[in-house]
């Protein structure tokens, strides 16, 4: 590339001088064994990076009850291992004794990585692709796979004993109140809590598990309740009876059989209503405003017209599917008053609940007890009509029912929670009080860059000296007083997923692996809308909502055709029969998308969804959007686990891989919205300029403190170290935070000073 003297290397002298064929191997020859140092083993099985605290905790755990680490590379039963590490890292060691695995050698200024298990595979084997947290029901391959698919287990994930409670959450953990709610703000244990409660309910006053329901906000933290049950009450079958899921997943098992809507049919009707009613307008706009009415706002408030109103439900009545707003007004209607798995309500992140969601709640609580914990100021979802006044409201309606108010923080170092107690202070309430049990860490840091670009470039380069630098050569040049982190103990952190595209160009640049959080517009490209509907219209024959977005989207047919085509389709169960192919013939758009089908068909059933994005663009042209739905389908086994994490998944729910780099530990890109409930030891909030922070838009008047407490569960996700960044305009919340925070600049016009000292 460069047109320089090419340098020829060791290994082009020794097959030069070799004279044996690669792979010879002498009579007589010693057996041996291919190992790997145990933390990288435990890394590749669990996606996790081999320099990683949580690494590291495992790794000292399994020393700890197995044994030296060449025991545990040659011979502790994967069934041991399983129950200390969990299935992955049994799996994974497995595969290393098999051989089965990917080694990818290193050269200068570059260690060799290897790779046991994909994204997809860990997902199955931690069993988190189901809805409710469950694993798969399907069969996997091997008596070996079967055994191990128990929840993962890392260090620091077994639910809390109720001596290791502090008083307020002992006394929350056993109210016999009728009614329970609990105001626990950031990093005091609210998770530990919430499990603690269900473990005493079941150890302690003989509750029987299917009496248990837990309500969470996203799968992934249902996923990651169950596991913790799992592991204090022994195993997934003392937990399997309970009901643990969100209200979506809740009401889809209540209500059974129902066709739900994606997000992208629902796109294509709504475009296709505005084009017949004559209006202009985004689709996406026409369908936020069809959800707030549905979740109690009156169509004027919503600015919606109520003809269009009328005109999408009556598509999706005829249609016979349902959105995910109707889910839960259906599942209201139901009568659940007696149902035994009810019997002890809890939910989480009570907060964030909306109008329908408190009837849910008041309906399924009916003549059970209740155990509710958020923390108000962390109530982020008004635009979903949520509202943090629901604690009051609770009390309003249940005068009887006990407060309780966790302030301790076991997260967050000192400076952190000044930081965020000088935000939070701001909005109406009254005094807050959280009190740090964390040893001091860094001082925060807010940077003003030059410009958006600068901003950038500064959290690339900082993420890069934060880990020791991404060659081998600068690792080595460390020294022992500095921290080095991993690249997944550090997150960056925006208002919105536009802001984050910038920053994930310069990390690519840098070569550091990273993972997008949440749900991004590349999910309504029309491309991938019509590709995903397609794949479903395979599979699912009688989900005609995706038959007619891929009909209309991939072949621009006409609503007549459409109709014959969702009546065929649907009786044929999706067999390509003489008499289907004779009924569409002369249509030829109708010709076209069953040549199609007929050689998808196949594929769609066997194939991972990347592998068969891969192929779609293969054959069909490749375009940014469809390579981000191939990085996001990588973390399936399945279409279906793909389609349904779509449909019902939250935004914490959804990731995407950055490149190829998703096979290590990764930085993870998100919003602020996406980042609620999770934690990391270091965290950059980004863009806080002015109209991003509050968030200014035409037509909508930003609400001053709910952005403001945004930006308060943006500052509580670090735990150790946080960076604040802004361009020249900064967010008018910055003036807020403390006088003795460090403030720096960064940018071209630095850079241009220093260069001139010399």
């Amino acid at each position: 590339m460069c047109g320089k003297k090419l340098t020829i290397g060791v290994e082009h002298r020794v097959e030069e001088l070799a004279d044996r064929p690669a792979g010879f191997q002498p009579e007589g020859a010693k057996p041996f064994e291919s190992l790997a140092p145990l933390p990288e083993v435990i890394a590749a099985s669990t996606g996790t990076s081999a320099s990683g605290k949580e690494t590291a905790a495992l790794y000292e755990r399994m020393l700890r009850e197995l044994g030296p680490e060449f025991s545990i590379l040659r011979d502790v039963s994967t069934e041991d291992i399983a129950h200390t590490a969990g299935p992955c890292v049994a799996e994974g060691i497995r595969r290393l004794r098999a051989g089965q695995v990917e080694r990818r050698a290193g050269f200068d200024g570059e260690y060799g990585t290897i790779s046991l298990l994909t994204p997809a595979e860990i997902a199955g084997f931690s069993g988190q692709i189901s809805l409710f947290g469950l694993e798969p029901s399907r069969k996997k391959k091997g008596k070996m796979r079967r055994e191990l698919r128990r929840t993962k287990l890392l260090a620091g994930e077994t639910a809390a004993r109720p001596e290791e409670l502090n008083f307020r959450q002992r006394e929350a953990v056993t109210s016999t109140a009728a009614v329970t709610a609990v105001s626990a703000g950031p990093g005091t244990g609210k998770t530990k809590t919430l499990v603690a409660r269900i473990a005493w309910l079941i150890e302690e006053q003989g509750v029987r598990p299917g009496e248990i329901t837990a309500v969470t906000f996203t799968n992934q933290a249902a996923a990651e309740m169950r596991a913790r049950l799992e592991a204090r009450l022994g195993g997934k079958r003392a937990v399997a009876p309970m009901t643990i899921g969100t209200f979506h997943a809740i009401c889809l098992k209540l209500l059974g059989e129902v066709q739900l809507i994606g997000q992208g049919e629902a796109l294509t009707i709504a475009e296709e209503l505005l084009r017949a009613h004559g209006r202009k307008g985004s689709a996406k706009a026409l369908l936020q405003a069809v959800s707030r009415v549905k979740n109690g706002a009156t169509p004027e408030d919503a600015g919606l017209e109520p003809d269009l109103y009328e005109a999408y439900q009556t598509r999706l009545n005829a249609m016979g599917v349902l959105d995910m707003d109707d889910l839960l007004a259906e599942g209201l209607k139901l009568d659940t008053t007696g149902q035994r798995r009810f019997t002890h309500l809890l939910v989480d992140e009570f907060q964030d609940i909306n109008e329908v969601q408190y009837q849910l709640v008041r309906a399924w609580s009916r003549g059970g007890s209740l155990f509710v914990i958020g923390d108000p100021d962390q109530s982020i979802y008004g635009f979903r009509g949520a509202s943090g006044q629901c604690f009051q409201r609770l009390q309003e309606d249940v005068p009887e029912m006990a407060e309780i108010r966790l302030a301790d923080n076991y997260r967050c170092t000192p400076a952190i929670i000044e930081t965020a107690l000088a935000v939070i202070r701001r909005n109406a309430g009254g005094e807050r009080e959280l009190i740090p049990h964390c040893p001091a860490g860094p001082a925060v840091r807010l940077v003003q860059a030059a410009d958006n670009f600068s901003e950038a470039v500064f959290i690339a380069k900082e993420i890069g000296r934060m880990t020791g630098g991404v060659d081998m050569l600068e690792a080595q040049a460390l020294g022992h007083e500095r921290t080095v982190r991993a690249f997944s103990d550090i997150a960056v952190l925006c208002r919105t997923h536009r802001q984050l595209e910038l920053v994930e160009k310069c990390l690519r640049h840098d070569d550091i692996p990273c993972l997008v959080v949440g749900r991004e517009d590349f999910l309504d490209d029309p491309a991938v809308r019509g590709a995903l509907a397609f794949f479903r219209s395979l599979l699912m024959p009688s989900d005609g909502a995706a038959l007619e977005c891929a009909l209309r989207l991939l072949w621009d047919c006409p609503a007549d055709l459409i109709s014959k085509a969702q009546t065929l389709w649907g009786a044929s169960g999706a067999v390509i029969s003489a008499d289907l192919r004779e009924a569409v013939r002369g249509y030829g758009s109708l010709e076209a998308w069953l040549d199609r089908a007929e050689i998808w068909l196949p594929l769609v059933r066997k194939e991972k969804p990347r592998r068969m994005i891969e192929r779609w663009e293969e054959q069909y042209g490749a375009a940014p959007a469809t390579e981000r739905l191939r990085n996001m389908a990588v973390f399936y086994e399945r279409f279906d686990d793909l389609w349904n994490a779509l449909v019902l998944g939250e935004e914490a729910d959804l990731r995407r891989a950055a490149g190829r780099n998703w096979t290590s530990g990764a930085v993870r890109l998100m919003t602020f919205h996406g980042a609620k409930g999770l934690e990391f030891p270091a965290v950059f909030l980004t863009g806080l300029t002015s109209g991003m922070l509050p968030l200014e838009s035409q037509g909508r008047t930003a609400d001053r403190e709910e952005e403001r407490r945004l930006f308060f569960v943006g500052i509580t996700r670090a735990r150790e170290e946080l960076i604040l960044t802004t361009a020249p305009e900064p967010s008018p919340f910055l003036a807020e935070l403390p006088e003795d925070i460090v403030r720096e600049r960064t940018g071209a016009r630095r850079e241009a000073e220093q260069m001139s000292l010399f």
